[in-house]
């Protein structure tokens, strides 16, 4: 650079000619021109493609097998040393390493380039993510639903024992109380909670009950394209964001409802923040997607999954694999059951005969500690109690069993 520098001074300023300073240095006289024409070095600039004699005519052949390799799972695609193979067939000649170099290449040419979208006012976009989570003292893994705004970047997240329908819905319905409407448009991945089958692109089969949140929000929905989760990018960031910094570290909570309450303060918190190209804060931002929303219907969304059963000889209901207890004068009766996230509510007649916290382990069983004693017998149900957990019937089992069939016994001889 030095050296250039003095050469450009010379000529240019102080006047030097040119075929003196070819003298001087010895340069070529093209060298002398390329410098006094260009301030900064312009590189090497290739004239025209490198030749390819040996490679050239398979190239197309290569594209080929990587166009046709899409359509395949990745770990059934063809390796650059199963191309060359390949080529070997039909009459290449040339080493591994070219094939290699060219697979590179093409692979290189044929990559996905995406632009950024425009988020208009009101749109959404809900993903679920999981994540560990120390728990009355264990170590135990949760789902959260994760719903955020893209114009104003705000965003809700909830944890719940799993996903499925009923915690969908109350996540919709949390989320909506807590950005002040029902977003126009909200964008999901092919979850089976909403999508009963893939009929096309973006053709689907819907689930009764995405239908049943649909009719009475009456949002717009968009479905991704499978395997390209890329269109609902934002919450996708939403999901990995809340993972690092809301439950690093770990979190230790008593319960659910604990988790929650600390990650709706969290969520809260977030809004006063201003995000790289905004020009206010993402709670400023929010007014202008909330002038888009729709209203909040007047009626409440009941987001509880129903089922009608009759209560068996025991007086238990079975509700997702659970059996919950009701007053024994409701044994055989027809009864509906609304189960919650957090309670499972079992009426008959219309009249609520019982109500229990929702149990989210499977084959179990809970009970209401007075109830079913004029059967088991008093002491024999306080021992299946308290060894029990979730009102399960464990360690007494066995011994549960044979006092129900004694017990039926002497139900039967009373009566």
């Amino acid at each position: 650079m030095d050296e250039r520098l003095e050469i450009r001074h010379k000529v240019l300023v102080e006047g030097v000619s040119k075929r003196e300073m070819l003298r001087r240095t010895g340069m070529h006289w093209r060298t002398l021109e390329k410098i006094l024409s260009n301030s900064v070095s312009p590189g090497y600039q290739r004239s025209a493609p490198i030749a390819k004699p040996k490679i050239g005519p398979y190239l197309g052949k290569i594209q080929e097998i990587l166009t046709a390799d899409k359509q395949m799972i990745k770990k059934q695609r063809h390796t650059a040393k199963k191309i060359w193979e390949e080529l070997q067939k039909v009459g290449f000649t040339g080493k591994y390493t070219v094939v290699k170099d060219a697979v590179r290449e093409l692979k290189k040419r044929s990559k996905e380039v995406f632009m950024p979208l425009l988020h208009l006012p009101g749109e959404a976009q809900m993903d679920f993510g999981e994540a560990l989570v120390k728990m009355g003292g264990v170590l135990r893994k949760v789902h959260f639903l994760a719903m955020v705004l893209p114009h104003s970047d705000a965003f809700f997240v909830m944890a719940f024992e799993r996903e499925c329908t009923e915690t969908f819905w109350e996540g919709h319905v949390r989320a909506f109380k807590f950005f002040g409407g029902v977003p126009w448009r909200i964008s999901y991945d092919n979850t089976r909670v909403c999508v009963a089958k893939i009929l096309g692109p973006r053709e689907r089969e819907l689930t009764e009950g995405f239908k049943q949140l649909l009719s009475h929000y009456l949002f717009d929905h968009h479905f991704c394209l499978v395997r390209r989760a890329n269109e609902k990018g934002v919450v996708e960031g939403v999901v990995k964001f809340t993972r690092l910094n809301f439950f690093v570290p770990v979190p230790q909570v008593r319960d659910l409802a604990e988790l929650n309450a600390q990650l709706l303060r969290q969520c809260r918190e977030d809004m006063e923040r201003r995000l790289w190209g905004k020009t206010g804060t993402k709670k400023q931002l929010l007014a202008e997607d909330q002038a888009a929303f729709r209203e909040l219907p007047v009626v409440p969304f009941a987001a509880c999954r129903t089922a009608g059963t009759i209560a068996n000889s025991e007086a238990l209901v079975r509700f997702d694999t659970n059996d919950y207890s009701v007053p024994v004068e409701y044994a055989h009766h027809p009864v509906a059951v609304k189960g919650y996230v957090d309670r499972v509510v079992i009426s008959c007649r219309q009249k609520t005969i019982a109500e229990h916290g929702r149990c989210w382990e499977k084959q179990r069983q809970i009970f209401e500690p007075t109830w079913p004693a004029p059967i088991l017998g008093t002491t024999l149900y306080e021992r299946v109690i308290t060894e029990s957990s979730c009102g399960v019937r464990s360690a007494a089992g066995t011994e549960t069993s044979a006092a129900r069939r004694s017990g039926r016994r002497g139900t039967h001889a009373a009566a």
